[in-house]
């Protein structure tokens, strides 16, 4: 069995609270270990974020130029997705996690 610590989405999040963010691949287990959220306007902001089809957070505000981080141990099965988007594209997603083949 093999682990990979591995970045399983770095970038801006689109104003579709559905974008799927990552998707677990066949044959693989996932486990996301921590999810940092960051706003980079001068305005406040929301956020939405589902693990699995499970909402872990609905339109979460995040202060202007401030960050939240979110420390899980949240098991996927293959084809299990991570899925979010904001309210402005000023906010980016950072999700980190180990792939196990």
């Amino acid at each position: 069995m093999a682990t990979t610590p591995k970045t399983l989405f770095r970038g801006a999040a689109t104003t579709t609270v559905g974008t799927t963010l990552y998707t677990t691949p066949a044959s693989t287990t996932t486990v996301v270990t921590n999810i940092i959220i960051t706003n980079t306007a001068a305005s406040a902001a929301t956020f939405t974020m589902a693990l699995a089809g499970t909402t872990i957070a609905t339109t979460i505000a995040i202060a202007s130029l401030s960050s939240v981080f979110i420390d899980l141990r949240q098991v996927l099965v293959a084809t299990n997705t991570i899925t979010g988007g904001a309210s402005a594209v000023t906010v980016n997603f950072q999700i980190a996690g180990v792939e196990i083949v």
